[in-house]
Order: structure tokens, then C-alpha cells, then sequence
């Protein structure tokens, strides 16, 4: 990684924030995500959960640095953190322009997108091309993520209507369709294993949803967030106390029959 550089306060509106080069190439500004959580008015915890949630989609030293796993620790005053902060901290994501832009996909709203062009205008590289009489370029710039943002909403529209289909062959033929909207490609997936939701398996066991949580988390069947392994994966569901998606574990033959074999053994 490149060294980093303070290079002081900058402004959007009222709001200052430290102005950092270097992280991403020589003279690339980025940007740390305490001070994009400011600009848009929201808490650092959202944001970091907002790029936890999709950190596939975010490429590591060129979309952003967790300066958490980086050895030079020694500006952290100067980038504006307190000794405890700091080591209090799980993540302090560096994000570069790039890495901002992708950040925006996530949030999209208005205010977000009003504070984008401030923030290309006055502060990341784009500037130049103003400099140069090259406004076009930060229009364009502009489009261009509005249209891919589009994609998005729409490809992640068709996985949903997958999601709610009974049909096997429907729900692949509409993820193949939203693989396409975003890569352009028709992708045909392999046909998806059979998948069991704890309440699935408390009726079948005759158990509550709670034990079959507390059994997986005994055996560590689990992965982390947003993983998967042998025994199942992380998939995001509608809750049913709210319209807000939750993230769910779903279980595989091998994780259902691990939760059997464990009940087995107590009921000896």
C-alpha cells in the first residue's frame, strides 16, 4: 500500500473532513469512512455495516484499506482518532474514489448523489477535468453509475422474484435472467441443494427454533457473515415483525443431519 499523506481540512458545505493522498496510488485522494458517515449524515457503525454487507463487491487496495490490518499505525492522531478509538475499533475502512462510487450504489439517495458531484467537483481527481474545461467528464461519470445502480435494482428485482416462485425451473431461469442484467451474460446455475430454515427443521425434530440455534452454535455450524460452508449459508430474509430484510442461516442435508445426530446423543 501506498504511504499515506494528510494533506489537511477539506470542505463540502459546512462539513470538514481530513483530506488524505496516497493508499491507492501516488497522489489518489481517499477518503476515511468516520468522515463519509458525517458528510451524509449518518452513523460510522451504518456505513461500516453497509460495506460489511457487500464487501465481496468492494476489491481490497483498490476500492478501499482496512487500516486496521495495516502496520503503520502512527497517524492515526493525525487522521483524527484517539489512541483508544482506534484500538476500540473492529474496521477503519480508506476508501478511494472508486471505492466511494461503489459505497453510493449501496446508499442511493438523493442527498447521497447531490454530495457526490460536491465531492468530485472539490475534491477527488475528477476535479482536473473541471479545471480543464472538462465538465462532461463528471456528468458522464455520473451516468455511468446511475445506469450500473439501475442494473442492480433490477437484476436484484428478478432474484426476488426467483426467491418467491415454486416452480424449480422458473426461480433458475429468473436467476439466470438477473446474472444477465449484470454481467451482460446468460449464466446458467447449477440447480441449488436442497436448504432447510431453522423453523423447517424444529418441526420436523419436534424442537423449537431456539434449540436448533443453540445447537448449531455448539457445534460451530456456522459460518461467519455473509459465508457459507458445508453445514449451510447466510441468506438475507424478510423479517416477519418488520419489511426490513435480516440476515438468516440456512442449513444443508449435512447441517440437518449434524442437529439430528446431536439430539440423538442427548436424548440417550
Amino acid at each position: 500500500m501506498n504511504n499515506l499523506r494528510v494533506i489537511g481540512t477539506e470542505h463540502i458545505g459546512k462539513v470538514e473532513f481530513t483530506g488524505i493522498e496516497g493508499g491507492f496510488g501516488k497522489n489518489k485522494k481517499a477518503m476515511l469512512v468516520k468522515d463519509i458517515a458525517q458528510i451524509h449524515s449518518k452513523e460510522v457503525k451504518a456505513i461500516n455495516q453497509a460495506i460489511n454487507m457487500n464487501r465481496s463487491r468492494f476489491r481490497e487496495g483498490i476500492d478501499l484499506v482496512d487500516l486496521k490490518q495495516v502496520n503503520q499505525i502512527d497517524l492515526f492522531s493525525e487522521l483524527g482518532f484517539t489512541r483508544a478509538q482506534w484500538g476500540n475499533a473492529n474496521h477503519i475502512y480508506l476508501l478511494s474514489e472508486r471505492g466511494y462510487a461503489k459505497l453510493l450504489k449501496i446508499l442511493d439517495d438523493d442527498k447521497a448523489w447531490d454530495i457526490y458531484d460536491q465531492l468530485v467537483d472539490n475534491y477527488f481527481n475528477m476535479r482536473v477535468a473541471i479545471k480543464n474545461n472538462e465538465p462532461s467528464l463528471v456528468q458522464q461519470r455520473r451516468l455511468s453509475i446511475m445506469e450500473e445502480n439501475s442494473a442492480t435494482r433490477k437484476a436484484n428485482m428478478l432474484y426476488k422474484l426467483a426467491m418467491a416462485t415454486t416452480s424449480e425451473s422458473s426461480k433458475q431461469a429468473l436467476i439466470a435472467k438477473s446474472a444477465e442484467v449484470l454481467t451482460g451474460e446468460m449464466t446458467v446455475p447449477v440447480m441449488k441443494k436442497k436448504e432447510y430454515s431453522a423453523g423447517k427443521i424444529a418441526k420436523e425434530l419436534n424442537i423449537s427454533g431456539k434449540k436448533v440455534g443453540m445447537i448449531a452454535n455448539k457445534l460451530g455450524l456456522k459460518a461467519e457473515q455473509p459465508g457459507q460452508n458445508e453445514y449451510g449459508r447466510w441468506a438475507n430474509s424478510k423479517s416477519k415483525y418488520s419489511d426490513k430484510e435480516v440476515p438468516q442461516w440456512f442449513y444443508t442435508e449435512k447441517g440437518l443431519q449434524a442437529i439430528k445426530k446431536e439430539i440423538s446423543l442427548d436424548r440417550r
